[in-house]
């Protein structure tokens, strides 16, 4: 492999962990992933991606992990987390792994870490000004600012699924009105129940009764798209950020909701008159793990 130095990037998820090798340029080699035991708590976790990892057929230099929940990057704890992951608020995951694994361990929230596979590999490949929003259960965001991951003083920046002022319905933080009330998975599930009555399990399930034209589902997708552009057009105007990359699995209903959010970003343009691209993510779901990978191997 042409004596390139091999990166492992590590996708810590609730029910699936998931591992790459990369050979630094972004070029995935091997894939593995079994079933995350969230329930069993941080070692049993940890445990599994050393599996993952050693079964590999080339030892990696250094590990990237993108982890679920409040990261504290410098040091690799985990800082709070939901209750999907028992024992994982505190965590010092980062130290176990590299103990185990016997190489340098770099870790990151998931989010970020996927916003950092599409800078160096994906959607927005070098871009300097970029906010991510990831559309999966919740809606999580990233920023980087000057060509960097921006975390902010309490690694929360960014986090533009918990702004406020989108509906009065209550998020799944226990807040009122942020934007994960219109445009997350269990939302537009729960939007079109309100609506019609009707009990649906997913968003899929939306999507696809949009698809055949359901004019109740078809509007929660295009309030869904509104309501990302009135949080694009707040975050061009407070940071000047030049692209949005979208990603998550919502993302895969695009060109349900891409017509209200492009029609919201042209009605009312940030005030410097410069376009935001609006872009869909690339890497799927190797996001995270090459992300992390890509992260483990600049700071290596």
């Amino acid at each position: 492999r042409n004596g390139r130095p091999m990166i492992a990037g590590i996708d810590f998820g609730g029910t699936k962990i998931s591992a790459v090798l990369t050979d630094g340029n972004g070029r995935v080699l091997e894939r593995g992933s079994a079933p995350a035991p969230a329930s069993e708590g941080g070692d049993a976790m940890v445990s599994v991606a050393v599996s993952l990892v050693q079964r590999f057929s080339e030892r990696p230099t250094a590990v990237g992990v993108g982890a679920a929940g409040v990261v504290d990057h410098v040091s690799g704890t985990i800082v709070a987390a939901s209750s999907t992951f028992a024992g994982w608020t505190g965590y010092p995951l980062g130290e176990r792994l590299s103990a185990a694994l016997e190489v340098p361990v770099h870790v990151e929230n998931d989010v970020q870490a996927a916003l950092a596979g599409e800078h160096a590999w994906g959607a927005v490949r070098g871009a300097s000004d970029v906010l991510a929003i990831m559309l999966g259960t919740g809606v999580g965001g990233g920023l980087i600012l000057d060509g960097k991951l921006r975390h902010g003083p309490h690694a929360a920046a960014g986090e533009i699924g918990h702004t406020p002022g989108y509906s009065s319905l209550v998020c799944s933080c226990g807040q009122i009105g942020h934007l994960e009330t219109m445009a997350a998975g269990r939302f537009i599930a729960k939007r079109y129940s309100a609506l019609t009555g009707a009990s649906v399990a997913d968003a899929e399930t939306v999507e696809s009764l949009a698809r055949s034209g359901d004019q109740a589902a078809l509007s929660v997708f295009k309030d869904a798209g509104t309501a990302l552009s009135q949080a694009i057009l707040v975050a061009a105007g407070l940071i000047d950020i030049t692209d949005v990359v979208i990603g998550g699995g919502v993302a895969n209903a695009w060109d349900l909701f891409w017509p209200s959010l492009s029609a919201g970003l042209s009605t009312a343009p940030p005030v410097s008159g410069a376009t935001v691209r609006v872009v869909k993510a690339e890497l799927g779901s190797d996001a995270v793990a090459l992300g992390a990978a890509a992260l483990a191997g600049a700071a290596a």
